[in-house]
């Protein structure tokens, strides 16, 4: 593993660089059940910090989707 002093943050997720420099993201908190079965993905992974952050954030997006949906 990666020096984690040096790694950015995503609030709210994880964040790890694998030894081969590969950017893993992981939910400190479970999402709701209705976004996870909405197929919402609280692990998401790619090559550029940039790549993970906009996964991590197109999760958020859909998991509040499914939310908003689930509560009307």
């Amino acid at each position: 593993m990666h020096d984690t002093r040096s790694v950015p943050a995503i609030p709210g997720w994880r964040l790890i660089i694998s030894d081969t420099g590969r950017y893993w993201a992981i939910r400190n908190r479970a999402f709701p059940r209705v976004a996870l079965r909405a197929g919402v993905e609280p692990a998401v992974d790619a090559d550029t910090f940039e790549e993970v952050q906009a996964a991590v954030a197109e999760q958020e997006d859909k998991a509040r989707a499914a939310v908003e949906g689930g509560a009307s």
